[in-house]
C-alpha cells in the first residue's frame, strides 16, 4: 500500500522538471531588422538556400544581379513552384519587400515570377505569383500548407504587362502577421495588384523564384520584424 505515495514525488518532480525545463528555454527575439542585397558580387549568392544551385548564378547585368537562368532539377513535395531562392539569414514576421526584377522568358499566360514569404518547410509556405494573364493557377497569392497550392487572394488585376526581357520591375510586397493582410504592388506604389489576409503562417523565410520561368533579381531591401534563421537547411547552399 506504500507504493502509491512513494510514486507520487518522483512523479510530481518530473513534471516540475519538464515545467521548469519549458520555462526556461529561450524565447525567440524578435526585434527590428533591415536587410539589404543588391547581388552587386558574387559572394552575395552565398546567403541564398536555393532548390538547384545549377539553376542560378551571379549576374553582371544592371550593375550586378542574381540570376535564374534555367529550370530547376527540382521534385517539390506537392505541386508548388520549382525554383526558389531562399534569404537564410533572418526569418521574418512582418515586413516589406522592394526589389527590382526582370522576367526573361518569352511571353505567354503564365509568364511569371514568384516571391516567397512565411516559408517554414518545402510544405509550409506562402508566394505571391505574378503572371500575364490571371486564372486559378496564375497571378494570385498562394498558400502551400502540406498540400498542393490553394490561392488565397482575395482580389487581383488581370495581370501583369512584363514587356521586354531587359526591362526592370519595381516589386513592393507587404505583411502585416496580427491582422493577416498580404499586399502586392508592381510598379506603381500607390495600387496594389493583388491582396490577401490569411494567418496560417505567421513567420517564416522570405525567397524568390519562378514557378518554372527564368528572370533576374536586383536592388533587395527588406525590412521587418524578424529572428535571425537557422539557414534554410531544408535547401541547397551555393
Amino acid at each position: 500500500m506504500l507504493r502509491p505515495s512513494l510514486r507520487r514525488p518522483a512523479v510530481l518532480g518530473i513534471l516540475c522538471s519538464l515545467v521548469l525545463g519549458m520555462a526556461g528555454a529561450p524565447a525567440p527575439e524578435w526585434k527590428r531588422v533591415v536587410y539589404e542585397q543588391d547581388f552587386s558580387r558574387p559572394e552575395s549568392l552565398k546567403e541564398l538556400r536555393v532548390t538547384d544551385p545549377r539553376a542560378w548564378r551571379w549576374s553582371e547585368t544592371g550593375g550586378g544581379a542574381l540570376e535564374l537562368f534555367q529550370q530547376s532539377k527540382y521534385q517539390a513535395p506537392v505541386r508548388s513552384p520549382f525554383n526558389l531562392a531562399l534569404l537564410s539569414k533572418h526569418r521574418f514576421r512582418d515586413f516589406v519587400l522592394e526589389l527590382e526584377c526582370q522576367q526573361t522568358s518569352q511571353e505567354y499566360g503564365h509568364r511569371d515570377l514568384c516571391f516567397f514569404f512565411g516559408l517554414q518547410s518545402p510544405t509550409r509556405f506562402y508566394y505571391a505569383h505574378l503572371a500575364t494573364s490571371a486564372d486559378n493557377h496564375a497571378h494570385n497569392i498562394f498558400r502551400v500548407n502540406e498540400t498542393p497550392r490553394v490561392k488565397v487572394g482575395t482580389e487581383t488585376t488581370r495581370g501583369v504587362a512584363w514587356g521586354a526581357t531587359n526591362q526592370w520591375h519595381k516589386i513592393r510586397i507587404e505583411r502585416n502577421a496580427d491582422d493577416g493582410t498580404i499586399r502586392v504592388f508592381f510598379n506603381d506604389m500607390t495600387r496594389p495588384v493583388m491582396a490577401a489576409q490569411d494567418k496560417t503562417f505567421l513567420e517564416g523565410y522570405v525567397g524568390l523564384g519562378s514557378f518554372d520561368d527564368v528572370g533576374r533579381f536586383r536592388r533587395l531591401r527588406l525590412e521587418g520584424t524578424a529572428v535571425d534563421g537557422a539557414g534554410g537547411a531544408f535547401y541547397t547552399a551555393f
